[in-house]
């Protein structure tokens, strides 16, 4: 969608004066789950004697919302809240439009409740600016267990050489090893589960996160490039272009026996009918399992200068981290709940096992954020670091000099 299109229909929508009582909210949930997940959060804040003005903008995974959010900003007019994560949330901090709700925090003891690597991101200078919605793990592996069985595979690998071989017999049974989607993102998705698994933690949040140079360019990232190679072989000639919700249908038919995505696919298992642990088994990527890639979305909260919006304000933040709100829409959308005290009794097995996991990579220093889906560095640095993956994938480029590639690429502002 065109910019001037975004402005116009923006301009449409909001025309006229909204109630001093109303939150206006920017958000990109327009498809299914997300939509339920949407009405719930409404139906929360209107309970707490507030009104709600929707601002949903599709298309472009939220790239369309962002130039709205800049227009409607620029304009000297923000909506109350707007669908944000990661570094954005800082970079809007630093435009000094973002504003404070400690009070809410405070009250909800939310330094408590979120993990303090969660916690951070949703802060400006040690302020909380934004309310985080939920948890997406990204360092899945996806697997149909009768694909496995027929390739005599017992199991989900747990270790790179473990999983080659499981990979190798599937390939002479006849089935496709690996599904993927050929596009930039999905293929940044399966090089951080590999980074993740080769090195570690401590050596992903160098790489990936603080863009250590020595790091970047160490023997250990070579090893990571070999391993992503090896992974490649595994992939069939048709994924070029695949949308990773048709790569997941291929896992669920039969024609494949692994994907490596973040936990939005078992959305696609749970519409089809499928039941973890029967149909499909879920396990952390190889070599992963202590560790954990997260991507969280937020609501970034914009400065009012209304009373009445700024009180509407903090009953959004308040509702959005409520343990009602918190269960209802991570059970429509397949992530898991951003803070503690939210019932389990609901979630299946492979949404449990993710929180067990989160738990224990936020203590021993595992959990960390998503290089590929927009939570650990700015977006221009993200976009030239998936270009590098991107052309390694696609090409016959070594690994010694997709490294150099890497380094350079890190250095992009």
């Amino acid at each position: 969608m065109k910019l001037k299109h975004i402005v116009m229909l923006t301009t449409l929508a909001f025309a006229g004066s909204a109630y001093a009582t109303d939150v206006e909210v920017l958000h990109y949930w327009t498809s299914g789950g997300e939509a339920k997940s949407a009405a719930q959060l409404k139906l929360i804040v209107k309970e707490a004697g507030y009104g709600w003005k929707d601002f949903a903008v599709a298309g472009g995974g939220g790239e369309n919302a962002m130039t709205a959010l800049k227009t409607r900003v620029i304009s000297g007019n923000p909506p109350t809240a707007a669908q944000i994560k990661g570094p954005s949330i800082q970079e809007w901090g630093r435009e000094g439009v973002l504003a404070n709700i400690d009070e809410v925090a405070v009250a909800g003891k939310w330094d408590s409740v979120l993990p303090k690597v969660v916690a951070d991101v949703m802060k400006y200078k040690g302020h909380y600016v934004a309310a985080p919605i939920n948890v997406h793990r990204v360092n899945w592996v996806w697997a149909n267990p009768e694909v496995l069985k027929n390739a005599g595979v017992a199991g989900m690998p747990t270790t790179w050489d473990s999983f080659f071989e499981a990979a190798e017999k599937i390939k002479k049974s006849g089935a496709i090893a690996i599904a993927h989607g050929g596009q930039p993102w999905q293929d940044a998705t399966i090089f951080e589960s590999v980074a993740l698994g080769v090195g570690g933690a401590a050596f992903y949040q160098k790489a990936l996160v603080s863009l250590d140079q020595k790091t970047l360019t160490s023997p250990t990232m070579v090893k990571v490039f070999d391993t992503l190679g090896k992974v490649k072989g595994y992939i069939d000639k048709d994924a070029p272009g695949r949308d990773w919700n048709l790569a997941t249908a291929m896992v669920i038919n039969g024609k494949a026996g692994f994907q490596f995505m973040g936990d939005w696919a078992k959305g696609e298992f749970a519409s089809a009918g499928k039941v973890p642990g029967k149909d499909y088994l879920c396990a952390a990527a190889p070599g992963s399992a202590g560790a954990y890639t997260f991507n969280i979305d937020s609501f970034a909260m914009f400065q009012q200068k209304d009373a009445e919006a700024k009180k509407g304000q903090m009953a959004l933040a308040k509702a959005v981290m409520s343990p009602q709100f918190q269960s209802v829409f991570n059970l429509n959308k397949g992530s898991i709940p951003v803070r503690s005290g939210v019932s389990k009794d609901k979630f299946d097995d492979c949404a449990l096992k993710s929180m067990a996991d989160m738990d224990v990579s936020g203590k021993n220093g595992g959990l960390v954020p998503s290089m590929a889906h927009g939570m650990a560095i700015p977006s221009a640095t993200q976009g030239a670091i998936s270009d590098v993956i991107a052309k390694f994938m696609n090409s016959s480029m070594t690994s010694a000099d997709a490294v150099a590639a890497l380094a350079k690429a890190a250095k992009t502002k």
